[in-house]
C-alpha cells in the first residue's frame, strides 16, 4: 500500500546520524533500508568476475556489467545519444530541454547535474578539497 500512497517511514540511520547532506534517502520497505545502508558502508559483496571491481548492490553490479559489453539500451529520442543506465538518459535529456533542477540557496544559481551545485557551493564556503 506504501506504494501506492506514498508513504516512507524508513529513513537512513547513517544518515540522520552523521547529518549527511548528500542523502536524503527515505523508502517505503524496511529492506530496502537495508539494502541502501550498504552503500554508506565498507560492504560490497557483489563482485565483477571480470575485473577488480566490487558494488553493495546487485543492481549496481549488473549496471556495472554493461560496460564489459557495451550495452547500452536506453536511447535519447531527440538525438544519437545512448545509454546503459537510463539515469544517465534522463541527465542526458536536460541538455535538451534546458531543466536546471539544483538551486543554489544562497545566489540564483541553478544546474542541471547535482554535481555542478556541489562544486558551486564551494564558492560560498570556501571549502577547497583538493591538495
Amino acid at each position: 500500500m506504501r506504494t501506492h500512497t506514498g508513504e516512507k517511514p524508513y529513513k537512513c540511520d547513517i544518515c540522520d546520524a552523521t547529518f549527511c547532506d548528500r542523502c536524503d534517502a527515505t523508502f517505503s520497505r524496511l529492506d530496502s533500508v537495508k539494502t541502501h545502508l550498504r552503500t554508506h558502508s565498507q560492504e560490497k559483496r557483489y563482485k565483477c568476475k571480470r575485473c577488480d571491481v566490487a558494488f553493495p548492490q546487485s543492481g549496481t553490479l549488473k549496471t556495472h556489467m554493461k560496460t564489459h559489453t557495451g550495452e547500452k539500451p536506453f536511447k535519447c529520442d531527440l538525438c544519437d545519444a545512448t545509454f546503459a543506465q537510463s539515469a544517465h538518459l534522463k541527465t542526458h535529456m536536460r541538455t535538451h530541454t534546458g531543466e536546471k533542477p539544483y538551486k543554489c540557496e544562497l545566489c540564483d544559481a541553478a544546474f542541471s547535474h547535482s554535481c555542478s551545485l556541489k562544486t558551486h557551493m564551494r564558492t560560498h564556503t570556501g571549502e577547497k578539497p583538493y591538495k
